[in-house]
């Protein structure tokens, strides 16, 4: 068993501290692997984000939070500006804004893109900015809504990814998929873990009218 780590300075025992020990564990990567990375998002990159729905945003604070966030949309909601620029839309949410205040402490940003049934991933990196850009939100209107704000990424890199990890965990397997009612409800678990005694019930309706209603 791992021991927990107690604090940023502690390190637990046979933990992995090096570069060099990595390498000597691993070994280098393969002469394909070293050189796939590009500087821009060629025809390639911009089919994939045209067909993705869904993409996850990497980011950290300054003092090194780190915070992983979905965005989902219909295909092509991320839009390519140019070679090395892309924009995110920002939809209605929770208020928490956890990508937004990484974003203006650490411009440094990982993006991974998701296509249903498509079993490689294309990732990217690059520095972000929060953009109020009436022209640019103007373009990324859905069911009638504009944006607040918009995430403009310059790239810095990209490349896609295989699709080993898709493979091994089936996730667009139809036979994977787990019953819903294999956990408890979202509401039952933050109340849980929040460790309140509001009505379940009337939590669980408010969340069903917030996917009605307000997801735009």
């Amino acid at each position: 068993m791992i021991a927990a780590m107690d604090d940023a300075t502690s390190v637990p025992p046979h933990a992995v501290t090096s570069a060099a020990e990595l390498r000597e564990i691993f070994g280098s990567p393969s002469a394909l692997a070293a050189v796939k990375v590009i500087p821009a998002l060629d025809a390639h990159c911009r089919n994939f984000i045209a067909l993705s729905p869904f993409l996850v945003i990497a980011s950290t604070s300054r003092d090194g939070r780190a915070d992983a966030s979905p965005k989902g949309d219909p295909p092509g909601f991320v839009k390519v500006l140019d070679d090395r620029t892309l924009a995110i839309p920002d939809r209605l949410g929770n208020n928490r804004i956890d990508t937004f205040l990484n974003v203006v402490e650490n411009p440094e940003i990982g993006l991974i893109f998701f296509v249903p049934g498509v079993e490689e991933t294309l990732r990217v990196n690059g520095r972000a900015v929060i953009s109020r850009d009436p022209t640019l939100l103007s373009r990324m209107v859905e069911q009638g809504k504009t944006p607040k704000v918009a995430l403009v990424v310059s790239v810095r890199e990209a490349y896609l990814h295989c699709a080993k990890a898709l493979k091994r965990s089936r996730l667009w397997d139809p036979a994977a998929k787990v019953p819903r009612t294999a956990l408890p409800s979202l509401a039952r678990m933050i109340l849980d873990q929040a460790k309140r005694d509001d009505p379940v019930e009337e939590v669980e309706a408010r969340i069903e009218d917030a996917y009605r209603t307000k997801l735009y």
